[in-house]
C-alpha cells in the first residue's frame, strides 16, 4: 500500500488533457461496436481517475492549512481549471446518453450512470466558466475568513473548532462565555459575511438564468443529482419533521432543562444534557486512535482491518490547530482507491461523534473502490451520509471503551441530539429555498427569513442576549450555506435512515451489520431510494418513516418521565 506521504499526483497539462479528451470522444462518436464504446470509456475513467486525485490533494492541503499561500495558489489554479474540465466531460457525457449503443451500453454499466449524466449535463455551460471559477474564489474568500478567526477566552486562543468544546462544559458560565465570544465575532464579520453571501446568491441566479432556469433551486436539485425525488418530496418531508419531531424537540429540551436544574435551555445550554457535564472521551490523541482500533477490532465486518490500512497509510488528520479549515470531510484518490479523513479533535463528545461519521463515508468509499466506473465509487450526497451516519449508531457497543461507565449516558444524549438535529437541518434547507427563490431580498431580509423560519421548525431555541444570533444570524456559522449550496437536507434524510439502523440492530445487530456493509459495497450504483430500499430501510418520503423513528426514541428516551439522561 501506498503511504500518504509517497502519494503523488502530477498536476494535469490541460491542453494535453484536451487532447485526449477530443480523442476519446472521436473514438466514441465514431464507434459502432460496444466493445470499443466500452474500452473508450475506460480511457476516459482512468483520466478522471488521475485528475481528481490531483484536485482532492490540492484542496486537502489548502484546508490543512489555510494560511500556506503556495497551498492556496494551487487551489486557485485547480479551481480556474475545474470549468474547462467540465467542460471536457460534458462533451463526452453528452456523445454517450445520445449514442446508438447506449440502451447496449446500459445493459453493461448500469442505468444509473446514464441519469447522473442527464441530470449533470445542463447544469454547465461555457458561458458560466467565469463565473465558477468567480464563485470558487468567493467560497475560499469564505473558508479563509473563517479559518483565521481567534478568540481569547479563558486565557487561551482559540479557533471556531476549539472554542466549541465549551459547548459541553459543565460549568455554565462558561458555555455562556465562550458563545458571547464565539458570537461577538460573527457580529463583527456580519457585514463582510452578508456581502460574501450576497455576491454567492447573485452570481448563482445569474448562471441559473444563463442556462436557462429561472432560479438556482431547479439548477442546484440537478446538480445534487437527485435524480429520483423532487422539490414537493422535499417540501412534504420538510413538513413531516415539523410535524413529528418538533414537538419532540419541545419535549427534550424542557426536560433537558429539568436535568440541568434551570428554568429553560437556553442556546449555551442545548449541547450539554447533564447537571455534571456530559461524558467526554479521552484527551489523549494517541489514546483516542488506540481505543478507535479497539473498537473496530470488536465490530470486525472488515472495519479492523481497514481501520489499521488508514492510521498505518497516515490517511486521517484529525488534531485542530492554528490555519486548519474547520469542520470534518471525508475525500478519495481514486488512482489508488484510498480515502482520507479530515477533522478537527476539541476534547468533546463531538470528537468521537465526527470520527465515527467520517469513518462511515471513508469505509463505504473503500469497499466501494472495485467499483469498476468512477462515477459509482461514491453514491449521492444523501446517500453517501447513511453511511456515515448509519456508523455512529452502529458503533454504539463500543461506546463504553469511551465514555466506560457513562456510556449509556452518552448514547442516549447521542441520540436525543440526532433527533434535534433534524429540525435544524431542515430550516437550513428551508432557508436555501427561500433565498434562491427570492434572489433580490436584501441582506436584512435574509436575516427576517431565518427567524421565521426558526420558529416553524425550532419554537424551542432562545439565544437570550447572545450577539448576531438574536438578530437571525446563525446562518453565517454553517458552511455549507456558502460552500455547498442545497447540501443538507441530505444529511436529514440519511439521519431518518441511519435511525432506522439503530433500531434494526437492536433487534437483529449481525441483519443490520450485514446489510450496512452491503450498502457500503455497491457505493453509487444506484439512486437514493433503491439503496435505501435495497439495505431493507424505509424512504425517509413515505408516510409513517418518522412516525415509527419517534415511537422508538420515545421509548428509549424513557421522555414521559423526567430526568432520564
Amino acid at each position: 500500500m501506498i503511504h500518504f506521504n509517497e502519494l503523488h499526483a502530477p498536476k494535469p497539462n490541460i491542453t494535453d488533457v484536451a487532447s485526449e479528451s477530443s480523442a476519446i470522444l472521436d473514438q466514441i462518436q465514431a464507434s459502432q461496436q460496444l466493445g470499443d464504446v466500452l474500452d473508450s470509456m475506460k480511457q476516459w475513467d482512468r483520466q478522471r481517475r488521475e485528475v481528481g486525485t490531483y484536485l482532492a490533494l490540492v484542496y486537502l492541503r489548502f484546508t490543512q492549512d489555510t494560511a500556506d499561500e503556495q497551498a492556496k495558489a494551487n487551489k486557485d489554479e485547480s479551481d480556474a481549471m475545474r470549468p474547462k474540465l467540465t467542460e471536457l466531460d460534458n462533451e463526452i457525457k453528452k456523445a454517450l446518453v445520445q449514442h446508438p449503443l447506449r440502451s447496449e451500453l446500459e445493459q453493461q454499466v448500469g442505468s444509473q450512470m446514464f441519469s447522473l449524466w442527464e441530470s449533470e449535463i445542463p447544469t454547465f455551460n461555457p458561458a458560466i466558466s467565469e463565473d465558477l471559477i468567480e464563485e470558487s474564489g468567493l467560497e475560499s474568500q469564505y473558508t479563509a475568513l473563517t479559518a483565521s478567526a481567534e478568540f481569547e477566552f479563558d486565557g487561551e486562543t482559540h479557533n471556531h473548532s476549539t472554542i466549541g468544546k465549551y459547548r459541553e462544559y459543565a460549568d455554565r458560565n462558561l458555555r455562556y462565555g465562550a458563545e458571547h465570544v464565539k458570537w461577538q465575532w460573527f457580529d463583527e464579520n456580519g457585514e463582510q459575511l452578508d456581502d460574501l453571501y450576497h455576491q454567492m446568491v447573485q452570481l448563482r441566479h445569474g448562471m441559473a438564468q444563463k442556462l436557462g432556469f429561472d432560479n438556482y433551486v431547479e439548477l442546484a436539485y440537478l446538480k445534487m443529482c437527485r435524480v429520483d425525488y423532487n422539490q414537493a418530496d422535499v417540501a412534504r418531508y420538510r413538513q413531516m419533521v415539523q410535524q413529528h419531531v418538533t414537538p419532540l424537540g419541545n419535549v427534550i429540551r424542557q426536560q433537558q432543562a429539568e436535568q440541568l436544574g434551570i428554568d429553560k435551555t437556553m442556546y449555551w445550554d442545548e449541547a450539554v444534557y447533564l447537571k455534571e457535564g456530559n461524558p467526554l472521551p479521552p484527551a489523549d490523541y494517541e489514546t483516542m486512535i488506540r481505543l478507535a482500533q479497539d473498537m473496530f477490532d470488536q465490530q470486525g465486518y472488515g472495519l479492523d482491518d481497514f481501520f489499521k490500512l488508514m492510521t498505518d497509510g497516515g490517511y486521517m488528520d484529525l488534531q485542530s490547530r492554528k490555519g486548519k479549515a474547520g469542520g470534518g470531510y471525508c475525500m478519495s484518490f481514486d488512482t489508488i482507491g484510498m480515502p482520507f479523513i479530515f477533522a478537527n479533535f476539541k476534547g468533546t463528545r463531538a470528537d468521537v461523534e465526527v470520527f465515527t461519521h467520517e469513518m462511515g463515508h471513508a469505509f463505504q468509499g473503500y469497499m466501494s473502490r472495485n467499483q469498476p466506473w468512477v462515477d459509482y465509487l461514491w453514491p449521492t450526497y444523501e446517500s453517501c451520509e447513511i453511511h456515515s451516519m448509519g456508523l455512529e449508531f452502529l458503533t454504539y457497543p463500543q461506546m463504553d471503551l469511551f465514555f466506560g461507565e457513562r456510556a449509556d449516558q452518552f448514547r442516549r444524549i447521542h441520540l436525543a441530539s440526532s433527533l434535534m438535529f433534524l429540525p435544524y437541518g431542515v430550516s437550513v434547507d428551508e432557508f436555501q429555498h427561500r433565498v434562491y427563490e427570492k434572489p433580490e431580498a436584501t441582506r436584512s431580509d435574509r436575516h427576517a427569513m431565518w427567524k421565521e423560519i426558526e420558529q416553524i421548525y425550532m419554537p424551542f431555541v432562545d439565544y437570550g442576549d447572545l450577539p448576531h444570533a438574536t438578530k437571525g444570524g446563525r446562518w453565517h456559522d454553517k458552511q455549507h450555506i456558502f460552500r455547498s449550496p442545497f447540501y443538507y437536507i441530505d444529511y436529514t434524510l440519511a439521519q431518518t435512515c441511519a435511525l432506522q439502523f439503530w433500531i434494526r440492530a437492536e433487534q437483529d445487530r449481525d441483519a443490520a451489520m450485514d446489510d450496512y456493509v452491503a450498502l457500503c459495497k455497491r457505493g453509487g450504483e444506484a439512486p437514493f431510494q433503491q439503496l435505501v430500499e435495497g439495505a431493507n430501510l424505509t424512504s425517509p418520503f413515505q408516510q409513517g418513516c418518522l412516525e415509527n423513528v419517534v415511537s422508538q426514541s420515545r421509548i428509549t428516551l424513557g421522555l414521559e418521565s423526567s430526568g432520564n439522561f
